[in-house]
């Protein structure tokens, strides 16, 4: 299987309305600049971001613009890299699940909605499935996979090859899947705003 191909219009639409389904609000935008415009316009002023490490939101321009200031949030992931006391350092990780936003992609989406994200650490789960109110993913239309299975699939066979090969160049340590998160669904009750950004142009792995 192609795991490279950007997916059709009329499949982009149908996983639109298999997200809005599972509580998931998704739009569509045709490249990376105009998702990054729809970040800013959807984060208000003076709250929290976390993010996690993501090639997307590097290649959309969003971790630049994290890092130049030229915002008003609370960058959490600049607090916690700053900080050169590890006990610190630690303490701080653990506080930023709390964020008020969450930024990040996922490795792979099913047309009937399902995402996969998986991690080595688990350091970015927490806020995806419980503890920040507001979830924003930015994913490429070729993450699109027709079931669940051909999702895990793409990465398991496509992605972490990608991903630890990236890893071990950038930072001298390879990467494996420890932890997969499949997302089903957000239940209303938790009141939490969940959003992904579907891009038309090849991001991330």
């Amino acid at each position: 299987m192609n795991y490279n191909t950007l997916a059709k219009k009329e499949t982009v639409e149908k996983v639109i309305k298999a997200l809005g389904a599972m509580g998931v609000e998704a739009i569509f935008v045709e490249n990376g600049k105009s998702a990054l415009e729809k970040i800013k316009e959807f984060i208000p002023e003076k709250v929290s971001v976390m993010n996690g490490a993501s090639v997307t939101l590097e290649q959309i321009g969003f971790v630049d613009y994290l890092k130049s200031g030229k915002h008003d949030w609370n960058n959490l992931h600049e607090a916690i890299l700053q900080e050169k006391d590890p006990a610190k350092q630690a303490m701080l990780r653990k506080e930023a699940v709390l964020s008020d936003y969450y930024l990040g992609s996922v490795h792979a989406l099913a047309e009937t909605g399902e995402f996969i994200v998986a991690s080595n650490t688990g350091s970015q789960l927490p806020h995806i499935v419980f503890t920040s109110p507001n979830l924003i993913f930015v994913v490429s239309t070729k993450k699109i996979a027709p079931t669940l299975a051909d999702a895990m699939n793409r990465l398991m066979d496509y992605v972490i090859p990608l991903e630890d090969k990236h890893m071990r160049g950038k930072y001298g340590v390879g990467t494996a899947p420890n932890k997969i998160l499949t997302f089903t669904g957000e239940n209303s009750m938790m009141k939490r705003k969940v959003r992904m950004i579907l891009v038309n142009e090849d991001l991330g792995f």
